[in-house]
């Protein structure tokens, strides 16, 4: 289901507190996510991977991928960010693997680049990991920031959100002066 709105949820975990805000994906709901971005830790950014062959709702003409692209570049370059951690959630895996089966990636326009085997499931991912960090102005993107998940798995998503929680913990305490820098 889409979110149409800003979604504040408050989780304790383990004695922590985390805040989340979900913002939407649609355009019309993008202008709200200013009031989001204050004294922000850490940023989510899901982009379901299955989406590669199709258009947006609301703009049928632009491709669902080209558009996560074009804002998870917008979102990691904005100096709002500059100190933010950004974790990639490359969703839909389950979806996206059957899918490739019948629609080929190199034959998207926007994707006709795509140069390994079809129906090959690494080197779709892998291909689609490599435009998300070429969308990055700093190349300085942690590898352990992307997770490629199917949310529908819970084991799968137990442990990107324990890993999520210990990026963010570690970040905090390295800006209070608890850890070094790396």
């Amino acid at each position: 289901m889409r979110t149409t709105q800003v979604v504040r949820e408050r989780y304790r975990i383990d004695g922590i507190e985390f805040e989340m805000y979900d913002v939407g994906g649609q355009r019309s709901e993008r202008r709200k996510w200013i009031d989001c971005f204050d004294n922000v830790d850490a940023v989510i950014f899901v982009a379901a991977l299955s989406e590669f062959d199709q258009s947006l709702a609301e703009a049928k003409r632009t491709n669902r991928m080209v558009e996560a692209l074009e804002l998870f570049r917008s979102v990691c370059n904005n100096r709002a960010f500059a100190n933010t951690s950004i974790m990639l959630f490359l969703n839909k895996k389950d979806i996206f693997a059957e899918k490739i089966l019948y629609s080929d990636i190199a034959a998207q326009r926007p994707f006709d680049d795509y140069a390994g085997p079809p129906k090959d499931f690494d080197h779709g991912v892998l291909y689609f990991i490599q435009k998300f960090k070429d969308c990055l102005i700093d190349d300085e993107f942690n590898d352990s920031f992307i997770h490629v998940t199917c949310a529908t798995d819970t084991n799968n998503m137990e442990f990107v959100l324990d890993s999520t929680r210990t990026i963010i913990m570690t970040d905090n305490l390295r800006r209070s002066g608890f850890l070094g820098s790396d």
